[in-house]
């Protein structure tokens, strides 16, 4: 195996999400940081000029997306695309990236990928061109129907449930609950069956059982062992716990 390290760039439209992440490389001694940046079109530049070992590259960023990114690369490097959303990794791996991280990033999945890098160096790679600019073009598409409406069920008696009022779904005793007008109802849906259900811009999972509409989120606090405190502005202030792992993704969403 060749023990040159891998010269790698990293494009990413938050700035956190850029710093931590070069962070991250350099901290495996095994990658040199070629370059970085939030904007896609400086990167393209930059890319076109001298073309890294590896790119990791977001997928979902405005003006240009990462997809519409590599569709304008003259020879394509191997690349990492990292994203928050699950349902983009079968499109990561069509377009013959070596390798998806979804955000927060963790270490043991940063070296997994560097591992599959080295080991499949200096492969050729197939070509990309056509499919990469269809994959473009479909993220630019009308988004996905969500459900707007969810019913629960109560003997005979059906209540609808308007998504947008629904501050959070939360699992408990084998059940699944949304509140609405500080009500819980059951609902026949697992909480990640809903994260795929709802719209991801409306909802992001904070628990392995919670699920939260941010648009009903009031405030965040700091809490013991690198954990967060919700607060809802939902009448009753009510608190929900933000898991470890979570709390990054959450504080992306919220823009802070």
């Amino acid at each position: 195996m060749n023990s040159r390290m891998l010269r790698a760039w990293v494009v990413d439209d938050e700035a956190l999400a850029v710093k931590r992440l070069c962070r991250m490389l350099e901290e495996t001694g095994r990658v040199t940081i070629a370059g970085s940046g939030t904007d896609p079109a400086d990167a393209l530049e930059a890319l076109r000029a001298a073309p890294p070992d590896v790119l990791f590259l977001d997928i979902e960023m405005p003006v240009m997306n990462g997809f519409e990114l590599l569709a304008q690369l003259d020879a394509q490097p191997v690349v990492v695309f990292t994203t928050a959303y699950d349902r983009y990794a079968l499109r990561a791996f069509e377009v013959n990236s070596i390798d998806y991280l979804l955000k927060p990033v963790e270490a043991p999945h940063l070296d997994r990928a560097l591992d599959k890098i080295e080991r499949l160096r200096g492969a050729p790679a197939p070509e990309w061109h056509s499919l990469v600019a269809q994959l473009a073009s479909a993220m630019r598409q009308p988004p996905a129907e969500y459900a707007a409406r969810l019913t629960s069920r109560l003997g005979d008696r059906m209540q609808l449930l308007d998504v947008p009022r629904i501050t959070h779904f939360y699992a408990q005793d084998k059940l699944t609950y949304a509140v609405m007008d500080g009500k819980s109802y059951v609902v026949d849906h697992t909480v990640s069956e809903l994260e795929q259900k709802l719209d991801p811009r409306q909802f992001v999972r904070i628990h392995r059982s919670t699920l939260v509409n941010i648009a009903w989120v009031k405030e965040i606090d700091a809490w013991f062992g690198g954990k967060l405190l919700v607060r809802l502005k939902d009448g009753k202030n009510t608190e929900l716990q933000v898991a470890r792992e979570r709390v990054a993704e959450l504080k992306s969403r919220l823009g802070v």
